[in-house]
């Protein structure tokens, strides 16, 4: 095992004295090519081109010297600390940070970067990164070939945002660009680069919801404004004018099952099919999810926007007839489906997300959509909700039955995906 393994991070600047006296005594120095071409670097040492950092760690394992690993940016920001400490390489190592891309992209766009969110896009994680720029107002992506500010731009589609394009920080090649998401698929762009994705609204382009004022007090967490209310599957009045139209699907209890077996989050994309007042959906963006609500009625269209402005979240609003509406749509993670009876269902199914929900007032609909699942390969389970509401009289103290409600709650996970 080498002696000694020291990472160091470079961002463009001149090395520090540590970072130098590191390498002067390096006999194995890893890194990219760029790395490996600086001056410092000594003449007699091994050069190893990182490529994979597993490789690189397994022959840093087995050499018996002084090893360096350089690597852009602060190596234990999403880089190779991680890799290089791993059981399986038993590597204890020492570290010479430098700013990380991400910090220095915030910095060339004059901008406070305590508030975003901070996601790295490869082939497999794209989709997800993608779903975090849609639910959040201020994202920076690091990219990787095939995951670059195109291919974010392209899977955006319908979704207006600014990039931010930072191409190559610290070199001489170094450039930042600043474009609307529907121009960057239409050009190429150089490797490594960070995105900044920002902007959003819940109404019409244009609007965004004022800052809180103050700024705010935890990390990577958009100021919210209003402020969050407290608690899930809210009463019906904390939706303001929603609350008179809120339906008979759409009660407290309903929601509160219907999370509670989606388990929305962030990286996650929800439909939400026949999104009412939008109760559902906002809550469902306030766990973190990207949320897409459609509706074929317009003016639950509107009222699904405004209670997504009313609560400061993000997310795409639909007007469109299911099944045929959600053709164009990007895949779901998981689904609700507040109408709409089989041929909805059906169609969600063959989208595979790994869950649905949905509901229904009489057995006979309960049981057909329980068969559409049991046939498009989900395992379903069934329930008889029953939520009655109680009104106090302030004179007697007695308790009265305000609102009964009785529905069957439907819930599927794909069977090749069961436990």
């Amino acid at each position: 095992m080498a002696d000694r393994v020291t990472v160091i991070g470079w961002d463009g600047s001149p090395l520090t004295a540590a970072a130098r006296s590191a390498l002067a005594a390096a006999t194995l120095v890893a890194g990219a090519a760029h790395h490996l071409a600086l001056p410092e670097v000594p003449p007699g040492a091994e050069r190893v081109r990182l490529g994979s950092v597993d490789l690189a760690a397994r022959r840093i394992a087995g050499h018996r010297g002084t090893a360096v690993v350089m690597a852009d940016g602060d190596p234990g920001f999403f880089g190779v600390v991680r890799t290089l400490r791993a059981p399986q390489h038993g590597l204890e190592v020492e570290v010479v940070p430098a700013v990380s891309s991400v910090a220095t992209a915030f910095a060339r766009a004059g901008m406070p970067w305590d508030d975003a969110q901070i996601v790295v896009a490869h082939r497999r994680t794209l989709r997800r990164a993608v779903n975090v720029c849609r639910a959040h107002t201020k994202v920076a992506v690091l990219t990787s070939p095939g995951a670059g500010p195109a291919e974010l731009a392209l899977l955006l589609q319908g979704v207006h945002r600014t990039f931010v394009i930072c191409e190559e920080l610290g070199t001489e090649r170094e450039q930042v660009t600043v474009l609307t998401s529907d121009k960057a698929a239409d050009h190429v762009w150089r490797d490594p680069n960070v995105v900044i994705v920002i902007g959003g609204s819940a109404g019409p382009p244009g609007h965004a919801a004022p800052a809180a004022p103050g700024g705010g007090w935890i990390a990577a967490r958009d100021p919210a404004y209003p402020p969050p209310v407290r608690g899930w599957a809210l009463p019906a009045q904390e939706y303001g004018e929603g609350a008179a139209v809120l339906g008979e699907g759409e009660s407290a209890g309903l929601r509160a099952a219907q999370l509670a077996r989606l388990g929305p989050r962030t990286g996650d994309l929800v439909w939400d099919i026949g999104s009412g007042s939008g109760a559902l959906a906002v809550e469902a963006a306030r766990f973190g999810a990207a949320v897409i609500a459609v509706d074929s009625d317009a003016g639950a269209c509107d009222r699904t926007a405004a209670a997504a402005r009313r609560f400061g979240v993000q997310l795409q609003v639909v007007h469109g007839n299911a099944p045929h509406v959600l053709e164009d749509l990007p895949e779901p993670d998981v689904v609700r489906i507040g109408g709409g009876g089989v041929p909805v269902v059906s169609a969600c199914a063959d989208r595979r997300p790994e869950r649905i929900v949905t509901h229904a007032f009489t057995r006979d609909e309960a049981e057909a959509i329980g068969r559409a699942l049991a046939e498009s390969g989900y395992a379903v389970e069934c329930a008889l909700l029953q939520s009655v509401e109680l009104d106090t009289e302030l004179d007697t103290g007695a308790w009265s039955e305000r609102d009964r409600s009785v529905v069957f709650l439907l819930s599927a996970k794909p069977l090749d995906r069961a436990p």
